[in-house]
């Protein structure tokens, strides 16, 4: 067996603090190794020590092996001449990994040029071929703020493999995507397995998991609990931790109790259309929302679920059509929880600070925070962290905490889970319909996920995809 990749003793610490056991593992060519675990478990902390690549104010002992070549993790600024070339990463959040000032084909041609050596003319060649095989050959025009989340993920995907990496570190890489482009990225994962090259997943999907096989570990809280054959593994678990995360996939949810609507409309579209770049996203889409109602809004990446959702909020306007609001009420009690809540917070103030703002410009009552933040399971201590500084769950959750201070009466979710593992996916969607009923909020639900869907939301709004993006 040909190890490509050893890690040897990896551990992750804040100052003095443990936050992720020593652990040591091996990746051999032309197999998989999925790192499983729940937000926050430790799984992305592991896999940026071993890549040299973790956050400031954090750091790392033990050792990575690649080709052949020992690198020591309290330096990881040595294994910079392995990136690119040897690993290639795809990082969690890909509007944070390209840069916003650069069109899509030219990031990618970047690597191209710059880590393969290719000329110029053939460096945009290989990198338009990289972007229609991930089906986004029409976004290479576009600027990253132009992009869905999908879209951005896949636009990341082909720029961290523009360097012929044969060892790929994808960090959730079908997050925010249906199943049609989930299905596509993993085959062209497989298809670099399959070609002697070698994976590394973390993630929190457990289809993911289970379609791309090879070998998992499961982490919980800085450890890994079990680990083996990933066949072996999800159908037949040993730890008890493993067999509750598996039990939370949405597949395994209970059917909800049918909720009889009877308040009055809060919102009502009528005959919407709207196009973008030239391409018609949808037309004649009609919607009533009533009081406390929960309604799912599916359909395939690029089908223009959010911008139905904006129109709805009077984001951007459309093309045609009519929206009528609930009468006198004010437009901040119309919000939107992000797919992506690290472009909804400002980066260079703390979480706890924005929630400040946000309560004084509205004047609000201070106390409403803490219970809320109790019920979402966040810990007074994330309030003084910046953005990046806590996970992509909490910060969801925080984003959720922050639509509830301003009691709306109509909450568009635009994949509000997307970041989120099993077991915190379900307690939050519970909450969130929980308080929605309690506050006789109205949500448009949005997911690529039909059996969250399906056994979350009250009714189902299927949006056409007529083309666009």
């Amino acid at each position: 067996m040909n190890i490509v990749l050893k890690v040897t003793d990896a551990a992750v610490f804040a100052g003095k603090t443990q936050l992720v056991e020593p652990t040591s593992f091996d990746l051999a060519a032309g197999r998989v190794l999925t790192i499983l675990g729940e937000t926050g478990s430790g799984k992305s902390l592991l896999v940026q020590a071993v890549a040299g690549l973790l956050p400031t104010g954090l750091s790392a002992t033990g050792f990575t092996e690649v080709g052949g070549k020992s690198f020591d993790l309290t330096a990881p600024t040595s294994l910079r001449p392995v990136w690119g070339r040897t690993l290639g990463i795809l990082p969690q959040e890909p509007w944070l990994a390209l840069d916003p000032t650069m069109r899509a084909l030219d990031q990618v041609a970047e690597g191209h040029r710059l880590v393969r050596d290719l000329e110029p003319e053939a460096a945009r060649l290989a990198a338009r071929s990289d972007l229609v095989a991930l089906g986004v050959g029409d976004a290479e025009r576009k600027l990253p703020g132009e992009l869905s989340g999908g879209m951005a993920q896949r636009v990341a995907f082909a720029a961290a493999r523009a360097g012929g990496a044969r060892i790929v570190i994808a960090d959730e890489p079908t997050k925010g995507l249906d199943a049609t482009r989930r299905n596509d990225v993993i085959a062209l994962l497989m298809k670099e397995v399959e070609a002697g090259g070698s994976v590394l997943v973390i993630t929190h999907d457990l289809a993911l998991a289970k379609q791309m096989g090879g070998d998992i570990a499961v982490v919980l809280q800085g450890r890994v609990i079990e680990r083996g054959d990933a066949g072996t593994v999800l159908t037949n678990p040993s730890h008890a931790y493993t067999k509750r995360l598996i039990a939370a996939d949405p597949a395994n949810w209970i059917a909800p109790t049918t909720h009889e609507q009877q308040g009055e409309h809060i919102l009502v579209a009528e005959g919407v259309s709207k196009a973008r770049g030239g391409r018609l996203l949808f037309s004649g889409q009609s919607l009533r929302v009533r009081r406390g109602e929960i309604i799912g809004l599916s359909g395939a990446s690029g089908s223009g679920k959010s911008s139905l959702g904006d129109i709805l909020l009077g984001l951007i306007k459309p093309d045609e059509g009519t929206i009528t609001r609930l009468p006198g009420a004010e437009r901040h009690r119309f919000q939107k929880i992000y797919q992506d809540p690290p472009s909804a917070f400002p980066a260079r103030i703390t979480i706890g600070q924005n929630l400040s703002d946000l309560i004084r410009r509205h004047s609000l009552d201070n106390i409403s925070l803490p219970p809320l933040m109790k019920r979402l399971g966040l810990s007074k201590d994330l309030l003084g962290r910046l953005p990046a500084e806590v996970s992509g769950g909490e910060l969801q959750r925080f984003s959720i905490a922050r639509a509830m201070l301003l009691d709306p009466v109509f909450l568009f979710a635009d994949e509000p889970t997307s970041r989120l593992d099993p077991i915190t996916q379900q307690e939050t969607v519970a909450l969130l319909v929980e308080l929605a009923r309690e506050r006789s909020c109205a949500v448009l639900f949005v997911s690529h996920d039909k059996a969250l869907i399906e056994k979350t939301c009250d009714n189902i709004v299927e949006i056409a995809h007529s083309g666009g993006k």
